[in-house]
């Protein structure tokens, strides 16, 4: 019983989202034109449950490039009517365009100027007749037993209010660093916006050697610095190698005399390195993707081998990169 009353909702639901691709018409079309025309905001409105989803859209549409805010309806009859300018495009959602707090506002919305796009179920409806554009979301049936709760009409409008959403997205070219613009304390507006200059060791934190110090001398560097690893440099301060922890943890045991010898003798020649302007996100994958074993450290080299920080795995997943 629960399991099949499950399937037969998402079936319902799925089926509900189907029935909406022939409706993606000249309609469709002429609301993406009022939005990309719009030297103004868009403004979502609904009821109930068509509000939750409103808002919803209108949250979508703000995040991928579209500018829009939701207004409830009921306060829109008390004074939120002053958010709409004559510039402004209202979609109106009521899926049965018949819902008071939608019609009461209607004539306001025409007094204003603004242009509507209507949201609805039913095109003959007061909503459907007093708009510029109609988007059918009508479903045949609700999910829900009864008919009354909304649930494959909501899906359904959600579903709608998506498509124009990316079909915005892709007409405006919005990037991956304009959605990281808008989410500045997400995770992914870190992994968007951080670069490797942003979170590396620099200065005095940035362990460097000279060729022709001893590896005990490294060894030194790379204990204060507690990085793990110690960048070498020639007489001209360019890079020309890395000695790590694991390069001198296998040398001692072989053979301790080897602390005196110089960084030369044992670092590596060719190791990977990145640069201070690239994402921080490309040095985790430069980390991840080594063979045979990922790596921990990367020196940050610019220009003409210029040595000018180093990149650890932990600055990277401290500031959520992963």
């Amino acid at each position: 019983m629960i399991k099949e009353k499950a399937i037969e909702t998402l079936k319902i639901e799925a089926d509900a989202i189907e029935k909406l691709i022939p409706r993606i018409d000249g309609e469709f079309e002429k609301a993406v034109k009022m939005i990309m025309d719009c030297p103004a905001r868009v403004v979502v409105t609904g009821m109930g449950k068509s509000g939750h989803v409103g808002r919803k859209i209108a949250a979508t549409f703000a995040s991928t490039g579209t500018p829009a805010l939701f207004m409830h309806p009921g306060e829109a009859y008390h004074g939120d009517l002053g958010m709409i300018t004559e510039n402004d495009v209202v979609i109106v959602i009521s899926n049965s365009g018949e819902s008071s707090e939608i019609v009461n506002i209607l004539p306001v919305i025409r007094r204003i100027g603004a242009s509507i796009i209507a949201m609805s179920g039913r095109r003959e409806s007061t909503l459907g007749r007093n708009c510029d554009c109609f988007i059918d979301i009508g479903v045949e049936r609700e999910a829900c037993p009864l008919g009354l709760a909304p649930t494959a009409s909501t899906t359904a409008t959600l579903a709608m209010g998506d498509a124009l959403a990316m079909v915005l997205m892709e007409l405006r070219k919005f990037t991956s660093q304009d959605f990281a613009m808008f989410h500045p304390g997400g995770a992914l507006g870190r992994k968007l916006l951080l670069t490797v200059g942003d979170v590396m060791h620099v200065g005095d934190e940035n362990p460097i050697i000279e060729v022709g110090k001893t590896i005990k001398d490294a060894l030194f560097i790379m204990t204060e610095k507690g990085l793990g690893a110690v960048s070498i440099i020639d007489g001209d301060q360019k890079f020309v190698g890395l000695i790590t922890d694991g390069i001198i943890r296998r040398a001692i045991g072989k053979d301790t005399r080897f602390l005196d010898a110089p960084v030369e003798s044992i670092m590596f020649a060719k190791p990977l390195t990145i640069s201070s302007d690239k994402l921080a996100a490309a040095a985790l994958s430069v980390m991840e993707k080594h063979k045979p074993r990922p790596v921990t450290v990367l020196p940050v080299v610019d220009g003409d081998r210029e040595v000018v920080g180093i990149v650890h795995l932990t600055d990277l997943l401290r500031q959520g990169i992963v």
